[in-house]
């Protein structure tokens, strides 16, 4: 393969408030099944990216068990496979990472004593689907020294969530701002880059040397007029999830059936790691309308326009609208639940109430009864 992967799943995004409380993004629960860090990893595998490293840091506990086996996504292979990159104390390090670029740093030895002449970067809190071999391609026909995968996103989204960019006729990248407090581009990166190897290090040790720690600001932006960086357009599904109000979306976007098709029955396939569940039973009662139900859940109640994760059970005359349950929830009898996110692991009393609005997604923990010893 011409390329390696790097898949940057270790920050924390204080915007998510108690959704990451106990996990990094890059392990958040995504449409049922999958975890957001799956579909960085299924479009690399799908596109024959043999070795690829994860970067974690940030409650990394949950995102290192969910990747506890290569084989999921085709990574147990003789040659190549799946790097698991924690921050490690050495004689000449005790830092943690300082930064995305700080982060490929610290593991730059993986860079060095690899052979594949490209390195492809993504983050590990984005859904989409990509061929990253006709990126490459695109990159090589281009003669880019940076190729940054970007997404019109049609309207003026918080430009403080994004890179936003600026291209001429050609594509090649003339702007570019890291989270401007304010802008009217709707031309953003999405986190998905193509360097030669051999000038990533280069670029990397030398911002290392003048404490630069940032992929973004200390060296893409910092380059933009002595390299040649070109934007890639993507114009199919992709999703940043880096708030709450992002989050709640791009799971609700899964209730679309177009989208639904994209991801789960048009090829490639989005691969995750397998719980070996019971379908879900719907007892007599219950009453479910456009809604995603995951395997090992026991329905008595109402469900209309909401996801349900992995082995929930909801109890007799309850109603859950417009809201996520995360993953081994128990909801008790007569609980009414509407634009909420249930957080995993979570035990809803009996005749409980909670409702937010479409503009304040209400976050539930409660405390787990069922695990008190």
């Amino acid at each position: 393969m011409r390329a390696i992967g790097i898949i940057l799943a270790g920050g924390n995004s204080s915007r998510m408030k108690e959704l990451t409380r106990n996990r990094a993004a890059a392990a958040l629960p995504i449409a049922g099944a999958y975890r957001s860090i799956d579909f960085a990893l299924s479009s690399m595998s799908n596109s024959h990216i043999n070795k690829v490293a994860v970067i974690t840091q940030y409650n990394s506990k949950s995102l290192t068990e969910h990747l506890n086996s290569s084989k999921w996504w085709d990574f147990g292979r003789k040659q190549g496979g799946l790097f698991v990159f924690t921050p490690t104390q050495t004689q000449g390090n005790n830092y943690w990472y300082r930064g995305t670029a700080d982060a490929i740093a610290q593991n730059v030895d993986f860079l060095k004593t690899s052979h594949e002449p490209y390195v492809i970067i993504a983050n590990g809190d984005c859904v989409y689907k990509m061929n990253m071999n006709k990126l490459l391609e695109y990159h090589i026909e281009k003669n880019a020294d940076i190729t940054i995968v970007t997404k019109d996103l049609g309207e003026v989204d918080d430009p403080s969530r994004f890179g936003v960019v600026s291209v001429d006729p050609s594509g090649m990248i003339t702007e570019f701002e890291e989270k401007p407090l304010v802008t009217s581009k709707t031309l953003v990166s999405t986190g998905i880059y193509v360097v030669r190897r051999r000038q990533l290090i280069e670029m990397i040790e030398r911002a290392g040397a003048e404490d630069g720690f940032d992929l973004v600001k200390d060296i893409f932006i910092r380059y933009k007029g002595l390299k040649k960086i070109y934007s890639y357009p993507m114009d199919s599904y992709w999703s940043n999830i880096t708030t709450v109000d992002s989050y709640y979306k791009t799971n609700m976007d899964f209730l679309d059936k177009d989208i639904r098709r994209y991801f789960f029955n048009e090829y490639p396939a989005v691969m995750s790691k397998i719980d070996d569940l019971p379908p879900a039973k719907f007892n007599a009662g219950s009453n479910v309308k456009n809604s995603l139900i995951a395997s090992g859940c026991i329905i008595n109640g109402e469900v209309s326009n909401s996801l349900l994760f992995k082995e929930v059970y909801v109890g007799n005359n309850s109603v859950i609208r417009n809201s996520i349950i995360l993953n081994d929830v128990y909801i008790g009898d007569n609980a009414y639940i509407e634009n909420c996110i249930v957080e995993s692991h979570d035990t809803i009393s009996a005749n409980a109430n909670y409702t937010g609005t479409p503009d304040n997604i209400n976050i539930i923990l409660e405390k787990n009864d069922r695990y008190v010893l």
